[in-house]
């Protein structure tokens, strides 16, 4: 004990003589490392990290500490190194949500929030601090892989692109007989679906998902009624709830902000004092001394918060959430821009690829017309050398007649002295007629054959001359000069946008602000769809899976669950029945508990 105040003096001692100590934030983004002065109080180091991640709605965070056996919340008006923080350097701090917003859509303005929030409930879903039923974790799966990976695209996006994401509970996982890739498709198909989401929107469709969940922003402590009885008290954005221990899905009763008029503390007993004076001051025992400061700091944040959005937005809320208007607006029209880009891009590529497949087409038909030509022009050949042959057999038959005519007459002129001789000689006369007729129809019919094949080869020549010309059309529409596509070629009838490389700015016209004002507008007349197609999507998913199940393995949680969706109870349903009690009805049943 001696040689650790010894050594707590020590470090007093050093940090004295350098008027600095040091200390590491860590976010859910990444970590920060901060070197203070001495007399820096909690909110000076909270508006220096404020600063660094450029967040402005800083209501909702804290920085916590882990001291001893719980947590505790850096106070603003408190110097630093008086809180019961650990004493050695660097001294962690972690920058979290502390208090959560009703409607994440209407509340919540930065991006920045937004994703603090996304990767904050994310963390608490996976790690199953809160509970998310089966079908609920796949389809949030689905925006967390949206939000990281952009719009699903099958060519990259290929089977096995999730196997080192953490998407689903351990719980859910053990729950179904199925494996690592039956998940990745489940999910994958509603991944698909958001096709046309940025990463701002997909973050967003979470919360709105998450924030209907049970054990939804809800911090618990374990207390104790007059009697004795072990329960557990939720404290959120709405109001104080009463849980069984076995049961933080579904309150017993509940307390909401606005009745109740004053909340305190003396040592571990914790008296709220409800709106309604004729009822009884709401009590509890804690633990700890310790616990009972934590709740008191989370009941009066958010009870200043809750009255906070019941008035008027303050001239910074309401300039942040003009500006995010416009921001939305200014994304909205870029994004629109550039689809339409990407929509002419489209259409040039499709239009360069059919003038390819064209082109190839066209080069196919040369290609044939060149082998038909090559085939005539052979087939001309062929038949001019069998007419040259045909001429030359006509002019030996002829030739062949006209030497026998010669040896007719000179058979004539020798007359046979006898008879025998004479009839012999008339035979034989008679033979060289016949020869020489058969020699003239021959040489006729090898004439007229001359003269057919002649025909032939001009009909051939004819062919070669029109093949030709059918060559010379189709090279002729073949030479072009393709117009390379370029951002520079895109229609000018488009809104009024000046661009260059060095900066970026927009000329926002009346009817563009008007037409996003319509589309606001029917935003909100589609939400209640929107919901009825989320249950749909729901149901769907657990009808899908269910089969495979294994019912043996469910936890309490999942069977309470179950239950109350069979019953049709919701978070919301539950909450409003129970209130509608009236407040001393409730105190009375607290303390019968």
């Amino acid at each position: 004990m001696a040689s650790a105040l010894a050594s707590k003096m020590g470090l007093s001692l050093r940090r004295k003589q350098a008027k600095i100590f040091y200390v590491t934030v860590v976010t859910m983004d990444a970590d920060l490392e901060f070197s203070c002065e001495l007399k820096w109080r909690g909110k000076d180091l909270f508006e220096l990290v404020c600063r660094t991640l450029g967040l402005r709605e800083t209501w909702f965070f804290g920085l916590r500490y882990d001291v001893k056996d719980t947590v505790a919340w850096l106070k603003m008006d408190k110097k630093v190194l008086d809180h019961d923080v650990p004493k050695e350097e660097p001294i962690v701090f972690y920058f979290l949500a502390k208090f959560y917003p009703e409607n994440v859509e209407e509340e919540l303005v930065q991006d920045i929030t937004q994703h603090l929030f996304f990767l904050q409930v994310k963390k608490s879903i996976l790690e199953e601090e809160i509970y998310c039923p089966p079908e609920a974790s796949v389809l949030l799966a689905s925006y967390a892989v949206h939000a990281k990976y952009g719009d699903y695209n099958p060519n990259v996006h290929k089977p096995g692109f999730l196997s080192q994401d953490e998407l689903l509970p351990k719980r859910v996982i053990n729950l179904y007989q199925m494996t690592a890739e039956m998940w990745e498709e489940r999910i994958t198909v509603c991944y698909a679906e958001h096709r046309g989401r940025t990463r701002d929107e997909a973050e967003m469709e979470y919360l709105k998902i998450a924030q209907d969940l049970e054990m939804y922003g809800v911090n618990y402590f374990s207390i104790r009624n007059k009697k004795g009885t072990s329960l557990l008290l939720g404290v959120d954005a709405l109001g104080l709830h009463i849980y069984d221990l076995d049961n933080r899905l579904t309150p017993k009763i509940s307390f909401p902000w606005n009745e109740i008029r004053n909340i305190s503390y003396s040592d571990k007993e914790f008296a709220i004092k409800p709106v309604d004076k004729r009822a009884d001051v709401f009590k509890f025992n804690s633990s700890k001394l310790r616990v009972n400061k934590l709740i008191l700091q989370l009941c009066i944040g958010n009870h200043d918060l809750f009255m906070r959005r019941r008035r008027v937005d303050s001239l910074e809320v309401q300039q942040m959430k003009t500006q995010a208007r416009e921001e939305k607006a200014r994304k909205q029209m870029e994004r629109q821009r550039l689809e339409r880009e990407k929509q002419l891009r489209e259409d040039a590529e499709r239009a360069r690829d059919e003038l390819q497949r064209r082109l190839i087409q066209l080069q196919d038909e040369a290609h044939l017309a060149n082998e038909a030509l090559l085939r005539s022009e052979e087939t001309a050949d062929l038949l001019a050398e069998k007419a040259q042959i045909a001429e030359e057999e006509a002019k030996l038959l002829a030739q062949k007649a006209a030497e026998a005519e010669q040896e007719m007459q000179r058979i004539k002129v020798t007359a046979i002295r006898s008879e025998e001789e004479k009839r012999l000689m008339e035979q034989k006369m008679l033979e060289a007629e016949m020869i020489a007729l058969k020699m003239a129809e021959e040489s006729e019919r090898r004439a007229k054959e001359a003269d057919q094949l002649k025909q032939d080869l001009q009909e051939a020549r004819e062919s070669e001359r029109r093949a030709k010309n059918k060559l010379l059309e189709i090279t002729s529409k073949t030479e072009y000069s393709p117009v390379p596509f370029s951002a520079n070629s895109l229609p000018a009838d488009g809104p009024n946008f000046n661009f260059s490389m060095e900066n970026l700015s927009f000329d926002f016209k009346d009817t563009d602000m008007k037409r996003l004002s319509m589309e606001i507008e029917k935003e909100k007349v589609e939400y209640m769809e929107k919901s009825k197609h989320l249950q749909e999507q729901l149901n769907e998913l657990k009808t899908e899976i269910e089969s495979l199940k294994l019912k043996e393995r469910e936890t309490p949680l999942d069977i309470l669950h179950n239950e109350n969706t069979e019953k049709g109870t919701s978070k919301q349903s539950n909450f409003k029945k129970l209130t509608l009690q009236s407040t001393k009805s409730r105190v009375a049943f607290f303390q019968e508990l």
